[in-house]
């Protein structure tokens, strides 16, 4: 492995993110060739949480755009904060002494004073150190903004037409997730670096909640993860992630538990399963005491 891979992946531990040389060397081409990271896996594996660590890691802000069906680019990028433009035409008409021609008043409201920066323009805009911009859950947007970000992410500038061209002064580092509820443009792919990341075996599983739940015991933390990896083996509609690891083995703590039983296991069970087909499918199947 690399130095700077080994670096990298060394931060990421620092902040108690149990990863790997896949992870840590994606990262590191990322960033040495100036390229978004799309990363793509179930929901709760924890791609999110690579942009959130790698921000602490490098100590530099996190942006985070959340995408959702209907995302524009005026919500994505910037507008106008339009109360507080004609706060400033009423002041400005009020005062004996404004002696402004239309021109400059004109030129003042639609300067970057009045500018609202959504998480896009924020990014580009950001002048102390190379941000980390989270596009998060790219699959749940239109096709129609996700042809808007590829012009955007191509150049990292915004063109603004009351103000001109604004270029980025640090090129922030650009990571993508996706839950493939839909298909992603061949031109989007093109222009990323790609990682999946599936659910984690049952040893790394066990390091990451002894990582993130350092309260927890060997016994009780090995019971929670077995259970978990045995419940993706069934037919369930939400399957648990990572995420809900953590939840469970959170949960069991704040209760003093000290073993899984049956009546444990019925009373926080909606703490990894959240859907009653599934708690019920569940149920049915899994014998406690043969796992």
């Amino acid at each position: 492995m690399r130095e700077e891979v080994q670096q990298i992946k060394r931060l990421l531990e620092e902040q108690v993110y149990v990863t790997d040389a896949a992870i840590a060397t994606a990262l590191y081409l990322s960033m040495a060739l100036g390229k978004p990271l799309l990363v793509e896996g179930p929901a709760g594996v924890g791609k999110t949480e690579i942009a959130k660590v790698l921000a602490k890691a490098l100590n530099t802000k996190l942006i985070r755009l959340q995408c959702y069906e209907g995302l524009d680019a005026t919500t994505a990028l910037y507008e106008w904060n339009y109360p507080r433009q004609l706060l400033h035409i009423k002041i400005e008409e009020s005062s004996p002494l404004a002696r402004s021609t239309e021109a400059e008043k004109e030129a003042t409201i639609f300067s970057e004073a009045f500018l609202l920066k959504r998480p896009l323009l924020q990014a580009i805009t950001e002048h102390e150190r190379a941000p980390v911009l989270l596009i998060d859950e790219i699959d749940r947007s239109d096709e129609e903004f996700e042809a808007f970000l590829l012009e955007v992410l191509s150049d990292f500038q915004v063109t603004i037409p009351e103000i001109g061209t604004i270029t980025a002064t640090h090129r922030p580092h650009v990571v993508l997730t996706s839950n493939r509820s839909r298909d992603l443009s061949d031109a989007l792919r093109r222009r990323c670096l790609y990682h999946w990341i599936d659910y984690p075996s049952l040893e790394k599983e066990l390091a990451i909640v002894h990582a993130r739940v350092p309260a927890i015991s060997e016994t009780l933390s090995k019971q929670v993860t077995e259970i978990i990896q045995k419940s993706r083996t069934m037919s369930l509609s939400k399957v648990p992630g990572v995420a809900e690891t953590l939840d469970w083995a959170t949960a069991l703590v704040a209760l003093n538990a000290t073993q899984v039983d049956r009546e444990v296991l019925n009373e926080t069970i909606g703490c990894f399963l959240k859907d009653e087909a599934d708690i019920a499918a569940f149920n049915a199947h899994f014998d406690l005491n043969r796992g």
